[in-house]
């Protein structure tokens, strides 16, 4: 079944389960003589990998990133480039008591019912790891953004669940696990988190984004 596909002009279609040999994507539509190697790619990928922190999943993996095609002496073809990252530390055994029953805020039933399927391992197709394929192509599409437009993405945590974190400084969201803007709020999101996870439950977060010329970002300016 279709769906698989972000996109029209510059797409990306995804592949891979959570728990397969890897997953990866096509990127289609990204303009040729565009610099670009594995470093560009992971360094967001390097931000996002497992195991960073004891808040996010502790599955280990190097969320290494491989370019297999579209790229030639360095630059960017014009033709489709293919990304893949092998999975390195699945345990598909843990899942084994789940594989008759749905997980509550996960994307199980929904997969089910759309596909009428389900990879219990992991989520398959609907875990969180997909989304490192995703990361990797933004990688690309803001690279290019940055060198034809001089136009730079960025995003920090504004939000986790009933705390607001203020917006001090671009710096401090590269200097802490949750990506805040502001380090005086990092040990109360330590603690709120550390409950949650003692006490077994969830909750959602808000991430703002930020977009600005190359100009305003040198000067770390907030629009």
């Amino acid at each position: 079944m279709s769906g698989n596909t972000l996109g029209l002009v510059f797409s990306v279609t995804s592949f891979g389960e959570s728990h397969g040999p890897g997953i990866g994507c096509i990127v289609d539509g990204c303009p040729p003589g565009l610099a670009l190697c594995a470093a560009d790619i992971q360094l967001d990928l390097d931000r996002r990998k497992p195991g960073t922190s004891r808040h996010v999943t502790q599955r280990r993996e190097s969320d290494t990133v491989e370019i297999l095609s579209g790229v030639f002496d360095g630059k960017t073809t014009g033709t489709p480039i293919a990304l893949l990252i092998r999975n390195e530390d699945q345990r598909s055994k843990d899942y084994g008591n789940i594989a008759e029953t749905f997980r509550p805020g996960h994307a199980d039933y929904t997969y089910n019912q759309k596909y009428g399927f389900r990879d219990y391992r992991g989520g398959g197709r609907s875990s969180a790891r997909e989304t490192a394929v995703r990361v990797a192509a933004g990688a690309i599409a803001k690279k290019w953004l940055q060198e034809k437009y001089g136009t730079v993405i960025r995003g920090y945590l504004a939000q986790l669940g009933p705390i607001a974190v203020p917006f001090r400084n671009w710096e401090a969201v590269r200097e802490n696990p949750f990506f805040a803007p502001d380090t005086d709020a990092v040990a109360g999101l330590e603690e709120y988190m550390d409950a949650l996870r003692k006490s077994g439950d969830s909750v959602g977060a808000r991430i703002n984004r930020h977009r600005a010329c190359a100009d305003e970002h040198q000067r770390g300016e907030r629009r």
